[in-house]
């Protein structure tokens, strides 16, 4: 038994854990059953249960959800466009986010598939002091694609 202040009481029957917990106004909690003798500590139940449901929730609202972004590319993408989609996931990685990379082939693009497979690598290669392939670029039907998340 653990009394109100932390300190060990050592084993004690039950009937005297009841009647030294009822004297100090407080409850009789078992904290370890499964050891053996349980382990139980004298504490006020409801003020214990409060400061739980306090901590769980501070842990959270600290807690970041991880989103996924898609940044959604062409083969044939002119330089400027370029740089805007990298603007934007280098804003993801820095908000926390991951960011799905998908390259939409079109009619006879599908022929040159080597061209957004360049360009899928260019993506990696400028984002690699940020952020980590999370899944290489694969061919999923008419588009490829790729997964990236922050480091």
């Amino acid at each position: 038994m653990i009394g109100e202040e932390g300190d060990n009481l050592g084993v004690v029957a039950i009937a005297d854990a009841l009647a030294a917990a009822a004297d100090a106004g407080l409850d009789l909690v078992e904290i370890s059953p499964n050891s053996t003798p349980p382990v139980c500590k004298i504490l006020d139940f409801g003020k214990y249960k409060f400061e739980a449901q306090k901590k769980a929730s501070e842990a959270r609202k600290n807690q970041k959800i991880v989103e996924i972004k898609e940044v959604k590319l062409r083969p044939n993408i002119d330089t400027n466009d370029y740089d805007v989609k990298m603007k934007s996931m280098l804003r993801f990685f820095e908000e926390g986010d991951k960011v799905k990379v998908t390259l939409r082939f079109r009619g006879r693009e599908m022929a040159h598939q080597d061209l957004g497979f360049k360009l899928l690598q260019q993506v990696k290669e400028q984002t690699v002091t940020v952020a980590k392939v999370e899944s290489e670029p694969r061919l999923e039907g008419r588009q490829m694609v790729m997964l990236l998340s922050p480091r």
